[in-house]
């Protein structure tokens, strides 16, 4: 008893951090938090700089003057954004979901040992991260096999299935769901998908919570398939519709408003201020649902990790 006392309180002391060490790290995450922060801060700030201010002073912290242009120019365009915005959540939601059913059964599949064809899928998962067929492949297959130019599938199907997401699936399975579980249901009777929907995912949800989040992460922030397939105004996301305000503002003001002609139109427009604007529309839906997910977010990230 005495020599396991003696173990735990000599772990216990290798384990403790030193008042110094944890002062360092305490700085150190705060420097890191503040390098996420203070960008979106920034970008808030033009967001709210008068056009004027941006043009004598340029970006500062502190400008000279502040005005909402931006966002009553936005709210005044507010049937393009809100075009934009519906595509977007409709592409983020129904993208995670196509993505997680997907996700989660192909991993489940490879983690059953006694699947024949386990060891082949594995490396027909695993090659993909390694290399792929590049992008001409990609665009052909998808534009002209699957006819999804011009259609809100491209912007969802692309990117529902990852490799990487699928190992981390796997291994969480493998690893947390054990086979004499799965074994008890095969002898009670109940079928694979039974045991996948009844047993397998209720207790998965810090993986699900997790490749939910990266899939809608990937999703919202995307602008690349868009401009690779998209040529239909009406079905721009918000990235792909800031991605063009970027390369050419006048895009915004191809009808122009209250009778001025398309010139004075460019003229007025707050430039600066509404492509920072936008940007903050972007950020903060998708900074609101990281709280939903937090709950299981680092357990999840730790699937597949060596326990001591």
């Amino acid at each position: 008893m005495a020599k396991h006392n003696e173990a735990a309180e000599s772990a216990s002391r290798l384990n403790r951090i030193k008042p110094q060490t944890n002062l360092l790290f305490n700085l150190l995450f705060m420097f890191c938090a503040m390098v996420c922060i203070i960008p979106v801060i920034f970008v808030f700030i033009i967001s709210i700089s008068s056009e004027q201010s941006i043009k004598m002073n340029g970006y500062r912290f502190w400008p000279e003057g502040f005005a909402l242009d931006a966002y009553e120019f936005i709210f005044k365009e507010g049937r393009m954004i809100l075009q934009a915005l519906g595509v977007s959540v409709t592409v983020a939601v129904v993208g995670t979901l196509i993505g997680l059913a997907l996700t989660s059964t192909m991993g489940y599949v490879l983690s059953r040992n006694s699947y024949k064809l386990n060891g082949f899928l594995s490396m027909v998962v695993f090659i993909p991260m390694i290399f792929n067929g590049g992008m001409i492949s990609s665009y052909v297959v998808n534009t002209q096999f699957l006819h999804l130019k011009d259609s809100i599938w491209a912007l969802i199907l692309p990117l529902c299935v990852s490799s990487f997401n699928v190992v981390i699936c796997r291994t969480f399975f493998k690893t947390n769901i054990p086979d004499s579980v799965i074994e008890s249901a095969q002898i009670d009777g109940a079928s694979q998908l039974r045991i996948f929907t009844q047993i397998a995912l209720p207790l998965s949800k810090p993986m699900l919570a997790t490749i939910a989040l990266f899939l809608t992460f990937g999703y919202w922030n995307d602008w690349f398939q868009s401009s690779l397939y998209i040529t239909n105004t009406k079905l721009f996301s918000l990235q792909a519709l800031l991605d063009h305000v970027q390369r050419n503002i006048e895009m915004m003001a191809k009808n122009p408003a209250m009778g001025l002609t398309m010139q004075q139109y460019i003229n007025n427009m707050p430039k600066e201020g509404a492509r920072m604007a936008m940007a903050i529309i972007i950020i903060v839906p998708i900074a609101c649902t990281y709280p939903f997910f937090q709950r299981y977010f680092i357990s999840g990230l730790t699937v597949g990790a060596v326990k001591g």
